[in-house]
């Protein structure tokens, strides 16, 4: 594989394509936010003149998801706008686009696996805004793989595994949500999900899911997490209503893999097996 690019390189899942592109002997290119920026069409442009990139990966996103409420124009800008510029530029140097998803377009109030067919119907901005970004897409170009995955872990960034990790060993009472359902995911696999699929040679291009394999809830994660850790904290199971968020979250949002495991082939692991891997790294680092 060679002239792949990646956008979103500081985040959390661009850090982890570059340690498993690394593992793997496979050359990705990582440009720098200031010679990529998804906003600045002039440098995107000089960057696909450059590389003249076989594959887009685009990781680069507006994440955080109560602040989206109130910055709507500016979760627009990434996940939208940026989004078209990336396509407008995939279509113009025939470059197959992988976009990054997730399973915030989904409203999450009926309990059934999702497929990629079942409508959208986001309850939150960021959620719009994702979807805008993946509806977008197909203006341009159809030769590209949307991917959408939910509750993004790894040993990189800010996410809920290290976040519980340390409140775990701050306070001695957690309460944690408990009717929120789905499933977590390891950036470490999706990384592999990613360059798996463009391993393949497939042109079964299209939207998939991904995630880890198996169903829990916030609750019951954070539990796994300590149980990992070797943390004791007592924990809580508490309803949404109360612990109120700015945005509104889906209540069931567990997604079929069923069309990527299909077309690639891939095993994926389940989601506890991937916890105690990504665990056992975080804390074998702070040693």
């Amino acid at each position: 594989m060679s002239n792949i690019i990646v956008f979103g390189a500081a985040g959390q899942l661009g850090q982890c394509l570059k340690r498993v592109s690394e593992q793997r002997g496979t050359t990705l290119v990582f440009p720098a936010e200031a010679e990529a920026n998804i906003l600045d069409t002039t440098s995107l442009e000089a960057v696909f003149a450059r590389y003249q990139p076989k594959f887009c990966v685009n990781c680069a996103a507006y994440t955080a998801v109560d602040k989206a409420e109130d910055e709507a124009d500016l979760s627009a800008m990434v996940n939208e706008t940026g989004v078209e510029n990336i396509a407008r530029l995939c279509a113009k140097h025939g470059t197959t686009l992988i976009q990054i998803s997730t399973d915030f377009v989904f409203e999450g109030n009926v309990i059934k696996l999702l497929t990629e067919e079942d409508p959208a119907n986001p309850v939150n901005v960021y959620g719009l805004t994702k979807l805008r970004g993946e509806q977008v897409i197909g203006k341009y170009t159809s030769t590209y793989f949307t991917i959408r995955t939910s509750w993004l872990y790894s040993e990189y960034g800010n996410n809920f595994v290290k976040t519980m990790l340390r409140l775990g060993r701050e306070k001695p009472e957690l309460n944690i949500i408990a009717d929120q359902v789905g499933t977590p995911t390891y950036a470490i696999d999706l990384a592999g999900c990613i360059l798996d699929v463009i391993a393949s040679g497939t042109a079964g291009y299209g939207i998939y899911h991904y995630s880890n394999e198996g169903v829990t809830s916030w609750f019951d994660f954070a539990r796994s997490i300590f149980d990992i850790a070797g943390i004791t904290v007592k924990t809580n199971p508490v309803p949404t209503s109360a612990y109120v968020t700015r945005a509104k979250r889906p209540q069931f949002s567990v997604m079929d893999k069923t069309k990527i495991k299909s077309t690639f082939g891939m095993t994926i692991p389940y989601w506890r097996t991937s916890l105690e891997k990504c665990v056992a790294n975080l804390m074998a680092n702070e040693l």
